[in-house]
């Protein structure tokens, strides 16, 4: 029988991990509408191979359906934490200081993303998905 708590903790790693593949995944279906343009204009100015853009999809839409579903959750949480980190580096560095005229941080949303991610990768799943508790990476 499952305890209340770990009934729980199921429940919030679901919550965590559906909620940032969903909101991940929007920006993934946006790139894809959009094109990469913007991508590879932005790795080939960093000095990356242009192909290198075509890794934003796995990170932005690959990833995210896999910690919707569940399955492979760690490493896909892994996935977008390094995403995020390009992001922020090749993107967003020059407002790494700023903040936003609300009040908050130019890049709290980043950084919730980045932070998000790295919280899944060491929770993990849970229950509630389709690989398991004792699935291989979940």
């Amino acid at each position: 029988m499952m305890s209340r708590t770990q009934g729980s903790q199921d429940f919030g790693k679901a919550l965590l991990r559906i909620v940032l593949g969903a909101l991940i995944l929007v920006h993934g279906i946006s790139k894809i509408i959009a094109g990469p343009g913007f991508v590879v204009q932005v790795v080939t100015q960093a000095g990356l191979p242009a192909q290198t853009a075509y890794l934003v999809y796995v990170g932005e839409v690959v990833a995210p359906i896999l910690l919707i579903i569940g399955l492979w959750t760690r490493a896909a949480a892994l996935i977008i934490a390094i995403n995020m980190v390009f992001a922020l580096s090749l993107v967003h560095l020059k407002q790494l200081t700023e903040m936003a005229s609300t009040g908050g941080w130019a890049l709290e949303l980043q950084g919730m993303y980045l932070a998000g991610a790295l919280a899944v990768a060491l929770l993990g799943a849970g229950r509630l998905s389709m690989g398991g508790i004792d699935g291989k990476w979940n």
